[in-house]
């Protein structure tokens, strides 16, 4: 049975690379400015690095209250002891995840066209999707195709009640918008660490999230 979308919370905070926050203190950033949800996203990372990161990431995150899933590896996840792990297009396919993974932990997966969001849907093993791009991102070295609030909102009904969360260059001013589409969250990155004021950021996203009305 997936995981009920009440179970996550509607501000998905992803680490990123290439800032002056390690990965290990933009984790530590997020649970002190109360996030819930943190994703470890490290691409091009060696093995090692990588576990030994996840590991101290899962251990501040849980510490706080915080879930914590690891982008790109069920490995990393497994050994590291988070709480699940998002998959793209080009990681390892959902059935054979879920297979290792065990029906406990959370299973998400990226959504970028029609496909996807027909295949994600028929697949019955997620708990989740990334639905997006909804504008340009530098964080993406191959971003998919630009899908705007009228292209995300086309996919939704694709999903068959999947949970979804948008992904993509989002910023505070779009969540109200968005929530009335019916996602049930958004995924950010920059946008938290914008001059290292990532308090305040994220309490800008959880706000402008809380301002909106439920479609």
């Amino acid at each position: 049975m997936p995981i009920e979308s009440s179970y996550f919370p509607p501000v998905m905070a992803l680490t990123q690379d290439g800032i002056a926050l390690s990965h290990v203190g933009q984790a530590r950033a997020l649970t002190e400015a109360g996030a819930g949800w943190v994703q470890l996203r490290m691409k091009n990372a060696v093995p090692g690095e990588w576990l030994a990161t996840a590991r101290e990431v899962v251990e501040i995150c849980h510490a706080a209250g915080a879930l914590c899933t690891i982008n790109d590896s069920v490995e990393i996840a497994l050994e590291s002891g988070a709480d699940g792990v998002h998959l793209g297009s080009a990681d390892e396919g959902w059935q054979s995840a879920r297979q290792r993974l065990g029906p406990d932990r959370i299973l998400g997966g990226t959504v970028n066209h029609a496909a996807d969001a027909n295949r994600a849907a028929a697949a019955r093993v997620l708990d989740y999707v990334g639905i997006g791009p909804l504008r340009f991102t530098g964080t993406k070295q191959k971003l998919a195709p630009i899908l705007g609030p009228a292209g995300i909102a086309a996919l939704l009904p694709l999903l068959d009640g999947l949970p979804a969360w948008a992904i993509g260059g989002v910023v505070p001013a779009d969540l109200p918008d968005l929530r009335r589409l019916g996602l049930a969250g958004v995924a950010v990155s920059s946008s938290l660490y914008h001059e290292q004021r990532v308090a305040a950021n994220h309490a800008a996203f959880v706000e402008a999230w809380a301002s909106g009305s439920p479609a």
